[in-house]
């Protein structure tokens, strides 16, 4: 049962990588009053899920699951690189890098990995960029999670988050944060299957509003999140 252990903490919410910081474009989204109250609120989470996390973030993880299952560092570096060139926002493309490097932070103090410690020396030599959903992919097959269990406890992290920081901003009642998760929790699941399924060729799809919004960020007048 030690990879429900290894589950439970790589997809803990409250993980001290820093992704409280990021709001992920929600902060425009609250400010420009497109989401303002709870059902706005969960129909952005659930779309972010839907549409964006599902072609990208959570898309790679799958793969870099995949590749680190075959030992093919060349893959993940591929994997890593690709990441990098789809996400246009320049703060969330920091964001991705700076979680994924705190993730490995917290894990090789003890949990040692070859294959991993191999991507570190990529991320030196400046030829990998250490993106969060890659770096998760990577550790969730060291670690012997199954990889259904591993997309789903992706999601959830970052369902989880992108909920928090609604109560916020919005603001929501702690219970309707909560409502809001338990609601998704069917969508979880089917988006973690449909990710396993997912054909290659919709890896990276264009979410515009999302990267517009994200990019507008940037340029708030007043800002609690990093992104």
């Amino acid at each position: 049962m030690k990879f429900l252990a290894s589950l439970l903490h790589i997809s803990d919410p409250t993980l001290p990588i820093g992704g409280y910081t990021h709001s992920n474009g929600l902060e425009t989204y609250v400010q420009k009053r497109i989401v303002n109250n709870r059902e706005t609120a969960k129909e952005f989470v659930e779309n972010m899920l839907k549409y964006n996390l599902k072609y990208n973030d959570g898309a790679f993880v799958k793969l870099a699951y995949e590749a680190t299952e075959s030992k093919d560092l060349k893959a993940i570096l591929k994997l890593d690189e690709e990441c990098n060139a789809l996400k246009c926002p320049k703060e969330i493309r920091q964001a991705s890098q700076k979680l994924g490097l705190r993730l490995i932070k917290i894990f090789k103090r003890n949990e040692n990995f070859e294959f991993m410690e191999a991507y570190e020396e990529a991320i030196k030599n400046r030829e990998a960029s250490s993106h969060y959903g890659v770096v998760f992919g990577i550790y969730t097959c060291l670690l012997g999670i199954p990889l259904y269990e591993a997309l789903f406890g992706f999601y959830y992290t970052s369902l989880a988050g992108m909920i928090t920081n609604a109560v916020k901003l919005v603001p929501l009642g702690q219970l309707d944060g909560q409502d809001i998760l338990f609601e998704l929790y069917p969508i979880m699941e089917k988006t973690a299957q449909e990710t396993i399924e997912l054909d290659r060729d919709l890896v990276g799809l264009c979410n515009t509003s999302f990267d517009i919004r994200c990019m507008q960020h940037e340029r708030l007048y007043s800002r609690l999140y990093m992104s």
